[in-house]
């Protein structure tokens, strides 16, 4: 348990707040490039609390300012595109990319009240498919090497969710291996060929064993957590009859993002970012170590089950998460569909807006959410003392030199998983056809 006060404290992230000034201290994601696809690439994001609106201008760079017009509060959603940044309709006054107003043509002949008036600007950058915007103070830090940054654009895939419910209960589902035998179960295996671009459909490490059947009849796994320069790496041991243990390496990248193995071919990094304090996003990059990624395949996988423009899920608390007596009984642990993001959305959204963790009782297979929120109180407390250089991946840190994460299946002797779990990963990155040397 932990008290309200604290619960608070780590899950309201509004500007001053002391969960909400770290995650400003790194880059979050605010769009997916498709969004801004069309005729006019003008789409609202609310991040973090704030009301904002990213652009592309006439020149072709990004812009993300503040979504209200300083004159008298008009949306900028709404705005003209036009002379290399976005006209309010109300009144006319123009503002470019870094929110400066460059024109009041209302105003008497000669003002120069323009030039005082600046809205909200973040830097903003584009990564395989996903607009990154920094909030913070100071210069913008840097992009460490990871795996979905360095791959080139023809093996990464992007996408989002929204969910209604506070990040952090949406981050900690993914810090949790032991879930995974429950909340994922299937009663009935599917055809592992069948799995492309799906979740715990392929087979496990280079066996003919489904991950289905494996998390099912190995349900209590060691969980083993270590610090590392990114957040935290978490291990999960399955041991098995026959003196072999399945070995599951996941990683928690500081201080909202989550790197996982969705099959042999590819790992998952997600991000989880607040809207506001009772609603998220989650942001993937799908990574390939293989071939490229079949793009219009996952896309469409995923518009089956969400709702454009807000990218909303179908399947949420309004219709009661599609839930399906019958296929509980007889084919998935929840009886909530096949798509195991539903599965997830439940359990996160389930637990209220915000989680009430004065009531929560955590247990051993919990370590891996203990140090975690163990990591976020002190980043907190180094923020309020000014003292960034405590802070993961931050404090003149060369955060170009932090590759991986290693994220990956094995199954080995039980004596010798850790090396095992190492070779395959050197050799799956061997055989990569882009560099992803660690």
């Amino acid at each position: 348990m932990v008290s309200q006060e604290l619960n608070e404290r780590l899950t309201r992230t509004g500007r001053g707040r002391p969960a909400g000034e770290v995650l400003r201290r790194y880059w979050q994601p605010a769009a997916l490039v498709e969004e801004l696809d069309g005729e006019r690439p003008v789409v609202p994001v609310t991040l973090l609390g704030e009301r904002l609106v990213l652009f592309r201008d006439n020149e072709g760079e990004l812009g993300l300012i503040g979504r209200h017009c300083l004159h008298r509060g008009a949306d900028l959603c709404f705005g003209r595109r036009e002379d290399n940044g976005l006209r309010c309709p109300f009144h006319g006054w123009h503002y470019d990319r870094n929110g400066q107003c460059v024109e009041q043509p209302g105003e008497p002949e000669g003002s120069q009240m323009y030039k005082r008036i600046r809205t909200t600007s973040y830097p903003v950058v584009e990564k395989n498919g996903i607009v990154f915007a920094y909030m913070g103070p100071d210069e913008p830090p840097g992009f460490p090497s990871f795996d979905c940054f360095r791959a080139p654009e023809s093996h990464v895939f992007a996408f989002k969710g929204l969910w209604e419910c506070n990040w952090l209960q949406a981050l900690e589902i993914g810090i949790d291996p032991a879930h995974a035998s429950f909340l994922h179960r299937f009663l009935e295996d599917e055809d592992p060929e069948d799995g492309y671009g799906r979740q715990f459909r392929d087979r496990a490490a280079d066996t003919d064993l489904p991950m289905t059947r494996l998390l099912r009849e190995h349900p209590r796994p060691e969980i083993r957590v270590e610090e590392t320069d990114f957040g935290l790496r978490l291990t999960a041991l399955r041991h098995l009859d026959n003196g072999y243990t399945h070995v599951r390496v996941t990683n928690q990248i500081f201080p909202g993002a989550i790197c996982i193995p969705m099959s042999r071919e590819m790992t998952i990094t997600q991000w989880h970012v607040p809207v506001d304090d009772e609603s998220c996003y989650w942001y993937a990059l799908f990574t390939s170590f293989d071939e490229p990624v079949d793009k219009k395949v996952m896309r469409e996988q995923r518009l089956k089950e969400h709702r454009l423009p807000d990218y909303a899920p179908l399947a949420n608390r309004r219709n009661r998460y599609r839930f399906d007596p019958e296929e509980q009984a007889t084919l998935t642990w929840t009886g909530m569909g096949l798509d195991i993001n539903v599965h997830d959305q439940w359990a996160v959204e389930g637990m209220g807006p915000i989680q009430d963790r004065t009531r929560e009782h955590l247990g051993r297979t919990d370590v891996g959410i203990v140090r975690y929120r163990r990591m976020l109180r002190a980043a907190m407390e180094a923020v309020a003392e000014d003292d960034e250089t405590a802070l993961p991946m931050r404090g003149g840190v060369d955060v170009s030199r932090i590759v991986g994460p290693v994220s990956n299946d094995a199954i080995a002797e039980t004596a010798d998983w850790e090396a095992a779990s190492m070779r395959a990963d050197r050799e799956r990155r061997a055989a990569c056809h882009w560099d992803a040397s660690v």
